[in-house]
């Protein structure tokens, strides 16, 4: 599998799609996010569409204020600075190559730091189902790089040895906003991976861009995981499809489940029905169990999540997808204050079911 496809399987969202009476193309033949719309003309609207952590983005804004694409695609390329393991010379990349000891950095745009908070607080509301240290499991089941053998359970206990995302157990973190930040590795070939979380993260930073600015109605998307403000072109909420989860769907066949329409909220959806790969007949799942080290094999297929940050969307339907249907329900039902709501499609002796909670029934349409 080449790098660039591997990638895409672990950053790429699927399942939502605009849908076409919202009358806005964002388009991109060759992306398979599940995010599709049609023209339109208004006297105010800006958009932009890109290319970004090896996927596409697209911004839509129905405000008349100055936003160039150089200054997206800057602000983007900052923050792979900080969090993409794709470049060597991000801050993620050079700790992971670093040896145990303290390792100084010079966060700028406070990306990776605000990435090792958010990150931090949903693992601990989550009791580590969302855990950013499992780059040595993913390495062992060939997300990360091509494998010859599945590993077996010996091979997976030793590896869990430096995994583990507990403060102060693998590591210590002192961040700075004004001075060099300090991360001292305490295990060595304790790695760190934010795919679960920065794309929802780097929304919402174009997000903070565009409130900056001015902007009160705004769509920003990066593959798949978006973010809403305000109003779309034609005066209403903006509107939403979530994909019926299809193997190996594309734009010409998908199906949609269900239609919603937001305001001033963000969504992602995390699913295992397009994101695994094959190996001898057998598919594994992308998403990895941090408590066992081996893919999920439960029934939950697509979890959709509405938060008030894309991050935060981002990083629980990763959890919700290692917890499962019933512990997933139960998390949202007992954690009222994270303002979270959920769609899950699940398969139950060999039924398409779904499940939505209360808030999420309130904006279906």
């Amino acid at each position: 599998m080449a790098r660039s496809n591997r990638r895409r399987k672990l950053n790429l969202s699927l399942g939502l799609l605009i849908l076409p009476f919202l009358q806005i193309n964002c388009t991109n033949p060759s992306d398979d996010t599940g995010f599709e719309t049609l023209p339109v003309k208004k006297e105010n609207l800006i958009t932009l569409y890109g290319n970004t952590q090896g996927t596409t983005y697209a911004i839509l804004c129905n405000d008349p204020i100055q936003l160039e694409q150089e200054e997206i695609d800057q602000t983007l390329s900052h923050f792979d600075t900080a969090l993409s393991t794709y470049i060597p010379t991000s801050i993620i990349s050079k700790f992971n190559e670093a040896p145990a000891g303290r390792f100084t950095y010079k966060d700028t745009f406070q990306y990776f730091n605000d990435c090792m908070k958010v990150s931090t607080i949903i693992y601990n509301q989550t009791k580590g189902a969302f855990d950013p240290s499992v780059f040595p499991l993913l390495e062992d089941w060939g997300f990360l790089k091509d494998i010859t053998e599945i590993p077996d359970s010996n091979t997976v206990k030793e590896t869990k040895k430096r995994t583990g995302f507990r403060p102060n157990y693998h590591y210590e973190f002192y961040p700075s906003e004004t001075a060099a930040s300090t991360i001292i590795k305490k295990t060595p070939g304790f790695k760190l991976v934010f795919n679960a979380i920065a794309q929802g993260q780097s929304v919402d930073v174009i997000a903070d861009l565009l409130a900056a600015k001015g902007a009160k109605n705004y769509f920003i998307e990066v593959g798949g995981e978006l973010r809403v403000h305000g109003k779309n072109a034609e005066g209403n909420n903006w509107t939403i499809g979530i994909d019926k989860p299809i193997e190996n769907s594309t734009a010409n066949n998908r199906e949609i489940m269900e239609i919603i329409a937001l305001e001033n909220k963000a969504v992602a959806t995390s699913g295992s029905y397009r994101q695994f790969y094959e190996k001898s007949g057998k598919k594994y799942s992308h998403t990895i169990d941090p408590a066992t080290g081996f893919p999920v094999t439960h029934q939950l297929l697509s979890v959709t999540v509405i938060a008030n940050d894309c991050a935060s969307a981002d990083g629980y339907a990763t959890a919700f997808m290692v917890m499962g249907t019933d512990k997933t329900k139960e998390f949202v039902a007992t954690h009222p204050a994270l303002d979270l709501d959920i769609y899950l499609i699940y398969n139950e002796n060999n039924k398409l079911l779904s499940y939505a909670s209360e808030g999420f029934k309130s904006i279906i349409k």
